[in-house]
């Protein structure tokens, strides 16, 4: 059976049996495939997870439409994996599913050292901490900018006027990208992570490597302009200039891989928890309240923001060699999924993980953007942009009303949505 066959299939039987797989409990443990994008569309995941983490916290899905994976699902397993890049690789892919060949794009993330040191160092420059005090002024006025625009107390969607226009504007900048095209970085960046199974479900891959083509042909062009100017701080200058990876766009496809991964590393995940930090404050009103009376708990809310939203749903290893993982034998080949949303709810590492709480204690002690050589670069730019908007929100808002369900995406890798309905109340 083809692939596309077989996710045609999936979702007959998903519609066909919608109470079944929205129960985790009524089904066969080993039948358990929490890869499944409709559990994450429907918000039905945590449940899968709560029940392998208490049963089969190292848990072997042998049939799903990616193929046989593991799925690694408590906190300090999910660290000494991330950790483990000798053992545990991410050359090829990152993802529970593999991209036919003749559509696979290298990226620096889904690759072991030396090539993921080198372009990376390559990139890092422009978000170092340098870098960004100087960006700090800039990211407050254009949230300023943009909060200043919001109706007051009309219904609006707030992932497209504030969620993807802050990060749209602040990933223009890191690419030093023409401002009057900045929408298509996000348009790129969702079909990027779209498969004919999550994501965008009307793209096909061809469509997606049209696209994207596009995507390199658009950015070919700025790579040749910045080679041929003095050296700047954006991830394009920074990669021409680089004498490890000056010769970057020779490899067209490794060059599209690299543009996608940052593309998607700026947009995706910054994107997410702001719309999922509104949400998460509408149903804890208690937190909001406490917010307000003590606005210095912004930096510390910010992070656990980004751990309850955990903007990315996992990130996928394969194994190099035959190992024993915590009595579960794991052999050369098998692909291991880390699921950082199951570890930012492990009760044995977070205390009541399943609630939100602006004042949490070590609230930057999450897995969202994961351990060891291929911890986010961009983590701090994320945190920056999260905390100035915070900031100015209690400048001017009394309350953030969501009126309405959020819309999510058809993903089990991005935690993203693609409508939030709020009506702002002023102060």
């Amino acid at each position: 059976m083809s692939q596309a066959a077989a996710i045609d299939q999936q979702r007959v039987t998903d519609t066909q049996n919608a109470e079944a797989w929205r129960d985790p409990w009524s089904l066969p443990l080993e039948s358990l495939d929490p890869a499944r994008a409709i559990l994450f569309k429907e918000n039905v995941h945590e449940e899968y997870f709560r029940r392998l983490r208490q049963e089969d916290p190292v848990h072997y899905t042998a049939e799903s439409e990616f193929g046989a994976y593991w799925s690694i699902t408590k906190y300090n397993d999910i660290v000494a994996v991330d950790s483990n890049h000798k053992i545990f690789s991410s050359h090829k892919n990152i993802v529970v599913g593999d991209a036919p060949d003749e559509f696979y794009s290298p990226m620096f993330i889904a690759q072991d050292p030396p090539i993921h040191d080198v372009q990376r160092r390559a990139a890092q420059p422009a978000v170092a901490p340098t870098q960004l005090a100087d960006l700090e002024a800039l990211i407050r006025q254009r949230v300023c900018s943009i909060l200043d625009d919001l109706p007051v107390g009309v219904e609006f969607n707030w992932v497209d006027r504030v969620s993807i226009e802050l990060t749209t504007q602040m990933l223009a900048t890191l690419f030093d990208f023409p401002f009057e095209d900045r929408h298509l970085l996000p348009y790129w960046s969702d079909v990027a992570t779209a498969t004919p199974s999550t994501g965008r479900s009307d793209v096909t891959f061809e469509e997606r490597n049209k696209v994207l083509q596009e995507c390199l042909n658009y950015f070919g062009q700025l790579w040749h302009q910045r080679k041929n100017e003095p050296r700047k701080f954006d991830f394009i200058s920074l990669l021409a200039h680089d004498p490890e990876t000056k010769d970057m766009l020779d490899n067209p496809m490794e060059f599209l891989g690299n543009l996608i991964l940052l593309i998607v590393g700026g947009n995706d995940t910054t994107r997410n928890s702001i719309s999922g930090g509104v949400i998460q404050l509408s149903r804890a009103p208690e937190q909001w309240e406490k917010l307000k009376a003590n606005p210095a708990l912004v930096p510390n809310m910010v992070s656990e923001i980004i751990r309850y939203q955990t903007p990315l749903a996992h990130m996928r290893r394969t194994a190099l060699e035959d190992i024993e993982f915590q009595g579960k034998q794991i052999k050369k080949g098998d692909r291991v999924v880390m699921w950082y949303i199951s570890g930012n709810r492990d009760e044995e590492v977070i205390d009541e993980a399943d609630k939100f709480k602006v004042d949490r204690e070590n609230a930057r002690r999450h897995v969202s953007f994961g351990f060891g050589i291929h911890r986010c670069m961009g983590n701090r730019v994320a945190e920056m942009q999260l905390r100035i908007l915070w900031e100015e929100i209690l400048n001017r808002f009394e309350r953030i009303e969501v009126v309405g369900e959020p819309e999510r995406v058809l993903s089990n890798f991005v935690l993203g949505y693609t409508r939030l309905p709020v009506v702002l109340h002023a102060k």
